[in-house]
C-alpha cells in the first residue's frame, strides 16, 4: 500500500509529462489552449511589442512582424541569472515556464521549436529578446530546454517556426487591450 500511495501522489505530475513526450501534437495543442488563456496582459505584466531597431555588442538587430519565420539554426537555454527579471515585453522571467528569448519576432508569440538532433517538437511563447551569441538563433527558458533535451548539452540544431494565425490573434487581443508598448 505504500507504493500505491506514492504512486497516487507522483501520478498527477508524471502523467502531463508522460502524454507530452508521448503525444506531441495533442501536447501542442493543449500547451497552446493553455499558454492563450495566460496571455493576460493585466496579470502577466506585459505588453505586445515588436520594437525598433536596436544594437547589441556592436550588431543591429531590426524586429519586424514576420509571419512567416522560419528558420534553422542553433538553441541554447538561459535560467536562473535571468529568473525574476523583467523580459524584454514587461513580463517577469520565470524559468521553469515553456518560453524563449528571440532576437526579432514580436513579442509575444508562439512558436514551433524542433530539437532536430532528437525529434522532439514544443511550442514556446517568445516574449524576450537574445540570444546574443553569434550563430544562435533562440534562446530557450529552462523549463523549454528540458522539455525539448536541450538542457543537459547547452546547445541543440533547431528548427523555428512562428505559428502564424495564433501570434496574430495574440497580437489583436493586446492591442484592442490596449497592451502595447509605445
Amino acid at each position: 500500500t505504500m507504493r500505491f500511495l506514492l504512486l497516487r501522489r507522483l501520478l498527477p505530475r508524471l502523467l502531463p509529462v508522460a502524454l507530452a513526450l508521448a503525444l506531441p501534437a495533442c501536447a501542442e495543442t493543449q500547451f497552446l489552449i493553455h499558454t492563450a488563456k495566460k496571455l493576460n496582459p493585466g496579470r502577466d505584466g506585459g505588453v505586445y511589442k515588436v520594437g525598433e531597431p536596436y544594437q547589441v555588442n556592436g550588431v543591429w538587430y531590426h524586429p519586424v512582424e514576420d509571419y512567416t519565420y522560419d528558420e534553422t539554426g542553433i538553441a541554447s537555454w538561459y535560467g536562473s541569472y535571468f529568473h525574476g527579471k523583467a523580459t524584454a515585453n514587461g513580463e517577469t522571467y520565470d524559468m521553469n515556464e515553456v518560453t524563449a528569448a528571440h532576437k526579432t519576432l514580436p513579442m509575444p508569440s508562439l512558436a514551433r521549436v524542433t530539437n532536430l538532433e532528437n525529434g522532439r517538437s514544443l511550442i514556446v511563447k517568445v516574449n524576450d529578446r537574445g540570444p546574443f551569441v553569434a550563430g544562435r538563433i533562440i534562446d530557450l527558458s529552462r523549463r523549454s530546454a528540458q522539455l525539448l533535451g536541450t538542457e543537459g548539452k547547452g546547445t541543440a540544431r533547431v528548427r523555428v517556426q512562428i505559428l502564424a494565425n495564433e501570434s496574430r490573434e495574440i497580437a489583436d487581443r493586446m492591442r484592442a487591450q490596449g497592451a502595447v508598448a509605445n
